[in-house]
């Protein structure tokens, strides 16, 4: 039977590239792509089946900040399949980047500017707000939403014949210096992206511990620096318009500036191709490309702490147990 592959934020960047280079990879994958409405998702299958007229698409509905979306989404799937092969845990959002300006400054006296362009580290601040289940939107839309989904299909991706596997689309900011176990949510700082992938790393990890034994996997990928929707919202477009011969030029100094949403796939790709069983569960996968414009994949362990991961994966089951209690009209 054809592999199913499920790809969250499918609609356009990292996500629509995956999803055709993915069907480059295997015409035979049965590709369920999951955007926030309806309309995207229509338009994103028309704008794959032009490319790949013969591939087996589907869509499903979800907004990963919204709770009772993702339970409707999992009930949905659970109906519609036996098993998923591939989850993409890729949909994400920033809302509201800013750059300071002051610390870029800073950066370059001291020497330490290709650093904080390369990870943003210091330089990208963000400002959240709560969502309609009363969650920080950014930690809701990034890790807890597709912490719930997966949960929710956990009969789908344990105890198959073959492992299945969670590709989740983790970034170079993700930092622990931006996590606080005491507020996990980033209720209180202003880099609640960085926080956010940060968690979703400690969650990875811990995921591994508990379900490699049935046959799930985890892994993180880094897609780099890629424009897209999100990226074009930290700066105007005629800035970014200036800046890209320097950034052209940056790549040759700085091999996760991949740029476009192709190459920034290629970790994702790479991970489809591999066995599971001997990816080791501390490493981030990051896309990269050379200033000739080669694509490859570099793994580097991810500065984490399996003791923080335990305690990060318990608070998010309470939260999930307050959640199931407040939709149970939801539940099978």
């Amino acid at each position: 039977m054809e592999r199913v592959v499920l790809v969250t934020g499918a609609a356009g960047g990292v996500g629509l590239a995956l999803c055709q280079r993915l069907l480059e990879e295997d015409g035979r994958i049965h590709l369920c792509i999951a955007c926030r409405n309806e309309q995207k998702s229509e338009a994103t299958r028309d704008l794959i089946l032009a490319t790949h007229p013969a591939a087996q698409v589907s869509t499903v509905e979800v907004d990963l900040g919204n709770l009772a979306s993702v339970l409707r989404a999992a009930r949905e799937l659970r109906c519609r399949f036996q098993r998923l092969d591939f989850v993409y845990l890729n949909a994400g959002i920033m809302p509201n980047p800013h750059v300071n300006f002051k610390a870029l400054w800073h950066g370059l006296l001291t020497g330490k500017l290709l650093h904080m362009l390369t990870t943003a580290e210091g330089i990208m601040t963000q400002t959240d707000r709560l969502n309609g289940d009363g969650l920080q939107e950014v930690f809701a839309t990034n890790l807890f939403g597709h912490f719930m989904l997966v949960r929710q299909l956990q009969s789908l991706l344990c105890g198959n014949e073959k492992p299945s596997r969670l590709i989740w689309t983790s970034s170079s900011n993700a930092r622990e210096s931006a996590f606080s176990l005491s507020d996990y949510q980033h209720a209180k700082g202003q880099e609640s992206y960085s926080s956010s992938k940060y968690a979703t790393d400690l969650t990875s990890v811990v995921l591994n511990r508990k379900f490699n034994g049935e046959g799930l996997y985890s892994s993180v990928v880094c897609p780099g620096l890629v424009m897209s929707n999100m990226t074009y919202r930290i700066l105007p477009i005629f800035l970014w318009k200036l800046l890209m011969p320097i950034m052209w030029l940056i790549r040759f100094f700085a091999k996760t500036y991949t740029l476009t949403p192709y190459n920034g796939t290629e970790a994702h790709v790479w991970l489809f191709k591999q066995k599971p069983e001997y990816l080791d569960s501390l490493v981030k996968y990051h896309s990269c490309t050379s200033g000739l414009g080669r694509c490859y994949v570099e793994p580097r362990k991810m500065d984490v702490d399996e003791d923080t991961a335990e305690k990060l994966y318990q608070k998010l089951l309470e939260l999930e147990e307050q959640t199931l209690e407040k939709y149970r009209d939801l539940l099978d």
